[in-house]
């Protein structure tokens, strides 16, 4: 598996001024490398998206390219490799990518929109109970659970389960008593039948853990991970740019990826593997429904505009599939079934993007936002883990970089009408 070798950090740029909307800016050269997460860095605070965006007027002057975003993200120390895209739709789609375009990023918990648009696909409908799926729930307190209940975090499950365990004391993990584990850790505060629309929201990785390996049994696959590349990166032609460690390897793509922490446990340095304890000790290099995939910055742009074509009833090559009971609004919070809706204030979204966008973030520094009101998406792809799992200055960054990143689509849409 080949890593991105490091490369001298970029000193900070500033925006170049512009006088007018810049219609032929180049693209972003590739070049260097970058990666951090919830301490505020003195650097980004100064130039947070609230003062950044203070005036139209400073908007317009600057306005940046994909490519000096992601080459800011990694000068101000936020993580060592970053990609950074933005598309937009008006007649047609429109797109620009910077940073290191060509590098495999773990996508972390931007594994589940995929995972709940791989379930639209497989024809699983949103009232399934899990036990109908998944032998494993039978007897347990999700057994009667429905898809959508999981895939919203609205089950009642804990948050997370350190599954991995057996793995600290040089034991194997017992597939079906994790998956039995995970359907019984019902919160003390969700008890009873889980209701027609679920219990209180609480974001739950044990819940895509169950859905994508009922998933994975429904259409007859090796895991949540193959599934996901046959219903949905095989259709949209970016198998070769997305997808597990495992199918990417038996496609013959072997990297580059982005190296993610220093795990002692592990052996070190993981590259070319799942950040996830989780995902790593149930699927290994095959893919969870909460955690595996892995993918470039224009791989995850296709993804995005493709749930958008499909909501918008457009032709796609997802097909006809009905999308619109995943990015539903939800009672309780923003929540939603394999999205989160932007939150009305302080959201990492940014400050730009539409109140009814809705997107994902992953824990190794992944972000992706749809804004169907302004047919706007944008990503931000970095390895901020690599500083360490509690270096958080990404928290201050990615308001800033998606508004950049939306600003970006718009001069670019309107140079392109």
């Amino acid at each position: 598996m080949r890593c991105p070798s490091a490369a001298p950090p970029f000193r900070a740029f500033r925006s170049s001024a512009v006088t007018g909307r810049s219609c032929d800016r180049p693209r972003g050269v590739r070049d260097g490398t970058p990666e951090v997460e919830d301490g505020v860095s003195r650097s980004w605070a100064s130039v947070s998206s609230r003062s950044y965006w203070a005036s139209p007027a400073k908007r317009i002057v600057s306005i940046v390219t994909a490519d000096e975003i992601a080459r800011r993200i990694v000068a101000e120390a936020v993580a060592p490799a970053c990609a950074a895209g933005c598309a937009v739709r008006s007649a047609s789609w429109r797109r620009e990518l910077g940073g290191e375009v060509d590098v495999l990023f773990d996508l972390a918990s931007v594994t589940k929109p995929f995972t709940a648009v791989a379930v639209a696909r497989a024809g699983i409908a949103p009232d399934t109970p899990l036990g109908a799926l998944l032998r494993e729930a039978c007897g347990t307190a999700s057994e009667t659970a429905t898809v959508e209940c999981l895939l919203a975090h609205r089950a009642g499950l804990e948050a997370h389960r350190p599954l991995y365990a057996p793995l600290l004391r040089n034991e194997s993990v017992d597939m079906a008593a994790a998956l039995h584990e995970a359907a019984d850790a019902r919160r003390s505060d969700a008890q009873g039948d889980v209701p027609p629309d679920g219990f209180a929201p609480l974001y739950s990785d044990l819940g895509y853990i169950l859905v994508g390996a009922a998933l994975a049994r429904a259409v007859g696959a090796r895991g949540a991970g193959e599934a996901i590349g046959e219903l949905v990166l095989r259709p949209l032609g970016i198998a070769a740019a997305a997808g597990t460690v495992r199918d990417l390897k038996e496609r013959g793509i072997d990297g580059p990826y982005a190296p993610t922490e220093d795990v002692e446990w592990r052996g070190g340095l993981i590259c070319g593997a799942v950040h996830d304890e989780n995902a790593w000790a149930l699927t290994g290099l095959g893919g969870s429904g909460h955690s595996g995939l892995f993918a470039t910055a224009e791989a995850v742009l296709t993804f995005g505009q493709a749930v958008l074509d499909s909501l918008d009833g457009l032709e796609s090559a997802l097909g006809k599939v009905d999308l619109h009971w995943l990015v539903r609004e939800r009672p309780g919070g923003s929540l939603r079934a394999g999205f989160d809706g932007k939150s009305p204030a302080e959201s990492s979204a940014g400050s730009r993007m539409a109140i009814a966008s809705f997107g994902h973030l992953g824990f190794v520094g992944t972000s992706l936002w749809i804004d169907p009101e302004n047919h706007t998406i944008v990503t931000l792809l970095t390895n901020r883990v690599r500083y360490g799992r509690n270096h958080f200055a990404i928290r201050a960054a990615r308001p800033w970089a998606h508004d950049a990143l939306w600003e970006r689509a718009r001069e670019i849409s309107a140079c392109h009408p």
